[in-house]
């Protein structure tokens, strides 16, 4: 809904000039929308976790008094928990991922009467540009962990792996910050939904297992991340469980293998992961690596040999 701005007493100022070309969000002309960049998708529920990049401006400055812009992947927060600005709230529930937007938000909508001196004058409309990095809906994920386990046991399947594929994104989303250690946590989070449940027959099984498979997978590569290389093994191993001829399994246990020094299991596993792959780039520079350590194996090897027999002639 647009309604027309009211015209102020005197000179207009810049928001007001801004405020023409924006459309009314709330109706009652409080919070004011320009899109700037289209986003992608569905509109943010209600429901959401959001990551989101903001500046914030009072009138007549070109310095944000606020903004998070600098940090590379700012935090996840709950619209409807973590935002208190009522203002912010309300925009982001307009928006849709790679978003960016700029809002007038009134004081009813931003910081009131009282405003916030000296950054944000008394009953100001403030200025705030937004972009979209990334939301996931946790409304099952939110109610899963609110239960008791004997509730949790009884939560049907489908928003069981609801709340799964949610802590893997989670843990896919500390993955890109590189933050490895947290993306671990998140991933054995969302492998603990499956604990109590018992699937009733095959076809839940499966579901199950393609979800687990996934975590597998990447619980051995953050595993690799942080230099654990048996644990990467472990989690290999348990995905090539469920698949037994799945070519990314096979080549994590291959680079595990390579880490631990075993290298006639990296052999097995990699030559295994051409055989499904040939022309896979990563397996085919595994298996490179793999010649070299081979090659450096022996020379150290035959050094240690030759300084060995040179110390047996020295003591004839």
């Amino acid at each position: 809904m647009n309604r027309a701005p009211e015209h102020p007493v005197g000179n207009p100022s810049p928001f007001y000039y801004m405020s023409l070309r924006m459309q009314d969000v709330t109706g009652d002309g409080g919070v004011l929308k320009e899109v700037l960049r289209p986003g992608l998708g569905n509109v943010i529920p209600s429901t959401a976790t959001v990551s989101v990049h903001y500046s914030a401006y009072s009138e007549y400055t070109d310095k944000p008094f606020d903004s998070n812009v600098q940090r590379n992947m700012p935090r996840f927060l709950k619209v409807s928990e973590d935002i208190t600005l009522l203002g912010m709230q309300r925009a982001i529930l307009t928006m849709r991922k790679g978003e960016f937007s700029r809002f007038l938000f009134k004081p009813q909508y931003a910081y009131g009467k009282m405003g916030c001196p000296p950054r944000i004058p008394e009953n100001a409309t403030v200025l705030f540009e937004m972009e979209v990095l990334d939301f996931l809906d946790t409304l099952e994920s939110d109610e899963y962990f609110s239960l008791s386990q004997a509730e949790q046991i009884n939560y049907p399947l489908d928003k069981l792996l609801k709340v799964a594929n949610t802590e893997r994104e989670f843990g896919n989303h500390f993955f890109h910050k590189k933050q490895y250690e947290d993306a671990k946590d998140q991933y054995k989070k969302a492998l603990s939904v499956f604990a109590h449940h018992q699937p009733v027959d095959e076809d839940e099984i499966q579901k199950i297992h393609s979800s687990k498979l996934l975590l597998f997978l990447n619980l051995s590569l953050m595993c690799l991340k942080l230099n654990a290389p048996s644990r990467a093994l472990v989690y290999g191993e348990k995905a090539l469980q469920i698949e037994s001829k799945h070519p990314k399994a096979l080549f994590r246990c291959g680079q595990a293998c390579i880490l631990l020094l075993e290298y006639d299991k990296a052999k097995d596993f990699l030559v295994k992961a051409q055989k499904l792959e040939p022309f896979n780039p990563d397996i085919n520079c595994a298996l490179v690596k793999l010649n070299s350590c081979y090659r450096e194996w022996n020379l150290k090897e035959k050094e240690m040999c030759s300084r060995m027999f040179a110390a047996t002639n020295l003591q004839k």
